[in-house]
């Protein structure tokens, strides 16, 4: 009978040994993101570009919605897989929850008996909507064995026509006042911080992520294993678009607004935060606290050269530099364990 080989337990010195370069890693990164921060804020000539309250609230919070699906997309990219449609998930999303969330003021004049919903409705629908088409995607992919790129990208293009057709193209707005406060103030980093805490703990301690680590590691060893490939897959795709629909729902909360058009591009930012955080795209390598820094790395840049007045095109050239060079410099460490 197969079964999973586990490593003996390391002793205190060889696990401290491994940990040292992580965490200092980390800490360097951090000192670096200080930096670059306090480098903007020679440029502007503000001494307090730093120490701005206010300002890294905003970051966080520009970042937050990012962060949400960048947590769903490493672990897809974990088990070597990749998700395009992250973006339209969260449009299709948004659109069903506001479409939900909508305030009866507007319309009691017409029909008096007509009641806002709880906001639990709204929210278990776009969570919903963003779960299923995770499940589809991860069905796809375990079933029919085609590559995760084009799965997600059909998704994607589906995902969006769905998003315009919910309306035909129409924004929702007018939403409950119980609903918006979901994206008010610091509630969406309260949201992205728990989240990132919970998928940190799942990947690390349980046996959710001993299994994505092993299937990103080596598939056909991990099937030889035991470990039920085509189940886990449809999980991991299901989890990454349950937390695209809760940037959906975070998202048009904040906006007070649902539109077909939120969330363009936002995978493409989220697989950035995932990469520059250390994820490798070969799988089998990565960590949500390296997600959650390389997203904090987005926000500092994005922040910083809207206040230097760059132009956001050159800001989307410089985001695609760094998404290269990220991807050679995990190549590279790839390249330098093979010879060893």
């Amino acid at each position: 009978m197969n079964t999973i080989v586990e490593n003996k337990p390391a002793t205190a010195s060889a696990r401290s040994r491994r940990r040292m370069p992580t965490e200092l890693s980390i800490f360097l990164v951090l000192i670096g993101i200080a930096l670059i921060f306090e480098a903007f804020g020679w440029i502007v000539r503000d001494q307090s570009f730093l120490m701005n309250t206010q300002r890294l609230v905003l970051m966080i919070l520009q970042v937050s919605i990012i962060g949400l699906i960048a947590i769903g997309v490493t672990q897809v990219i974990i088990t070597t897989g990749i998700d395009l449609s992250s973006g339209s998930v969260l449009a299709l999303s948004a659109m069903v929850a506001a479409s939900l969330a909508q305030s009866s003021d507007f319309t009691r004049a017409v029909f008096p008996s007509l009641t806002d919903m709880p906001v639990y409705v709204p929210v278990i629908a776009g969570l919903g909507v963003g779960l299923l088409a995770g499940a589809i995607n991860g069905s796809i992919i375990a079933i029919t064995g085609i590559p995760p790129f084009i799965a997600t990208l059909g998704m994607m293009v589906s995902a969006r026509g769905l998003a315009r057709f919910y309306t035909e193209g129409q924004p929702i707005s007018m939403l409950t006042d119980s609903y918006t406060a979901i994206g008010r103030g610091a509630m969406p980093v309260i949201i992205f911080l728990v989240v990132a805490v919970i998928f940190h703990i799942a990947l690390r301690y349980t046996k959710y992520g001993k299994y994505t680590y092993a299937i990103g590691g080596n598939m056909a060893a991990a099937r030889t294993s035991g470990i039920n490939v085509k189940r886990h897959l449809i999980i991991v795709y299901s989890i990454a678009g349950l937390l695209a629909g809760l940037a959906g729902v975070v998202a048009s909360a904040r906006a007070a607004t649902g539109q077909a058009g939120m969330g363009v591009s936002y995978e493409l930012d989220a697989i950035a935060a995932t990469v520059i955080g250390g994820t490798s795209l070969v799988g089998g390598v990565g960590r949500i606290s390296g997600t959650v820094i390389g997203a904090l790395i987005l926000g500092v840049m994005a922040s910083g050269f809207t206040f230097v007045g760059v132009d956001a095109y050159i800001q989307d050239i410089i985001k695609g530099l760094i998404i290269v060079i990220a991807v050679v410099i995990d190549q590279y460490r790839n390249k330098r364990k093979l010879k060893r």
